[in-house]
């Protein structure tokens, strides 16, 4: 039995989910959707390049969640799976899930975005363990901040050596899915690095050390 480790935006799903949230909340009239589209996009871009500050980013994308009840939130994302995930869920990347569950693998997703908007999208494929940034929760509401260090770069390291310690699982064997370059200490660090949908530098590097790449879509 090994560790199967996805990421989730444009791995297991086509598209950011972050982004797709923040683009669902100016639609429905939650944010002021010209200046909050406008920094969504800069983040989308700076992500690609390989030079998002994460914590500045947080700060902008967390705060929504702390001017709604989480009741509010909770219904929003109802309606956010049905108008914008559903149809960017992929049928090969369930099929990979459901191999690995089938050989007994344990299967966990680690992401960046936080656990507010993953959790259901992983629950959706069927994926019981999920590491994600934690959005902080005090008195029953959001407040907008991080609690404990985002899982972001080597952060999803951190994040995993801590449920490896908690679970006394080990990565002897593990595999980890991803497309982005941002996520390349969690490549190195198991025994299969595959690359799903590989940004321009992912792939030049998959190319040159050999790895598996693959396209769900």
């Amino acid at each position: 039995m090994a560790l199967a480790i996805f990421d989730l935006d444009k791995t297991l799903i086509k598209g950011d989910s972050d982004f797709l949230w923040g683009k669902f909340l100016s639609e429905i009239g939650a944010v002021d959707a010209g200046i909050y589209q406008s920094k969504n996009q800069y983040f989308f871009d700076q992500y690609a390049l390989g030079k998002l500050d994460i914590n500045e980013y947080l700060e902008f994308c967390l705060m929504p969640l702390s001017q709604y009840s989480i009741q509010t939130l909770n219904q929003w994302h109802q309606q956010f799976m049905s108008q914008k995930i559903e149809q960017i869920l992929l049928p090969k990347a369930q099929a990979a899930v459901d191999a690995h569950k089938a050989k007994g693998d344990i299967v966990m997703v680690i992401t960046a975005t936080n656990h507010f908007v993953t959790a259901p999208i992983v629950a959706r494929y069927g994926i019981e363990h999920l590491l994600a940034t934690n959005p902080e929760i005090k008195e029953g509401q959001y407040t907008g901040k991080v609690e404990g260090e985002p899982c972001f770069q080597s952060g999803k390291i951190n994040h995993l050596n801590k449920w490896l310690k908690e679970t006394g699982e080990n990565i002897k064997g593990a595999s980890f899915y991803s497309d982005s370059y941002n996520d390349l200490p969690m490549l190195e660090l198991v025994d299969y690095p595959i690359v799903v949908h590989g940004d321009d530098k992912l792939n030049a590097l998959a190319i040159e050390r050999d790895w598996q790449r693959l396209d769900w879509t």
